[in-house]
């Protein structure tokens, strides 16, 4: 086999870089997948582990105990309800309930108790559901994302949030939190069945696969071109000895 390859300037310097740049981003991809790969194992084996104590949990950093399930024992101060607003399984809109929950140490933390229709957002339509006296709470130790660029402003005055800005929503309140965090409160039925828990989320979207393959595709693709191009003009050939 005889191979005649004479390579043209301006072709090269255009393709070379952008050959370089999508494998690079395919492969780029592919660590992704990998890292996703290892975070949903964590995830999993952290929410399958027993509950531990919330000291237990406080020596960890905020990221390492996410998803771990944590107990409380505290007194829910419904005085400082706050709704985040998102939508249900079936794109129905939806309130989260977030309350405070008062330890002993006079700290608190904020527990997502579940969610409500927005017809039971007031706590007058679900009095039943409003526990008083010591709690014992189980949940799951989540650290929500911070709002984005185009996230609403929060409704002070009907306390309506439209994302779970733990910040915020204790700033707002005068809440001095034990941890900067939020525990999502397990599927245990409140009285009169609201707020509904058990809203863990536990399967994170995982494209990066398809992501690779497309990338490396286009970067085959490119070469290909660059090759019939060259071709083309005569300055590309492959020949077979007989």
């Amino acid at each position: 086999m005889r191979v005649t390859f004479r390579p043209m300037l301006a072709p090269t310097l255009w393709c070379l870089p952008a050959f370089v740049i999508l494998t690079g981003l395919g492969l780029w991809q592919i660590h992704r997948l990998h890292w996703k790969l290892a975070l949903i194992a964590a995830m999993h084996a952290n929410i399958a582990a027993p509950p531990m104590a919330l000291d237990r949990a406080l020596v960890l950093t905020p990221q390492a105990a996410q998803y771990h399930r944590v107990e409380l024992v505290g007194d829910f101060d419904h005085a400082k309800e706050a709704y985040v607003f998102t939508t249900g399984d079936h794109g129905q809109p939806v309130y989260h309930v977030i309350t405070p929950i008062i330890l002993s140490n006079g700290k608190a933390m904020l527990v997502d108790r579940g969610m409500v229709p927005p017809a039971l957002r007031d706590p007058a339509r679900r009095v039943s559901g409003q526990i008083a006296g010591l709690r014992h709470i189980v949940g799951v130790w989540r650290v929500p994302d911070p709002p984005g660029m185009f996230t609403p402003a929060p409704d002070y005055k009907q306390r309506i949030w439209y994302s779970r800005d733990v910040a915020g929503i204790a700033k707002a309140d005068g809440v001095k939190l034990v941890a900067p965090v939020l525990v999502e409160a397990d599927a245990t039925p409140n009285p009169g069945g609201w707020p509904k828990g058990g809203q863990t989320v536990v399967n994170l979207r995982n494209d990066h696969l398809q992501y690779a393959v497309t990338w490396l595709a286009l970067a085959e693709a490119l070469l290909i071109m660059y090759f019939a191009y060259h071709r083309s003009q005569g300055r590309f050939s492959i020949r077979w000895r007989k």
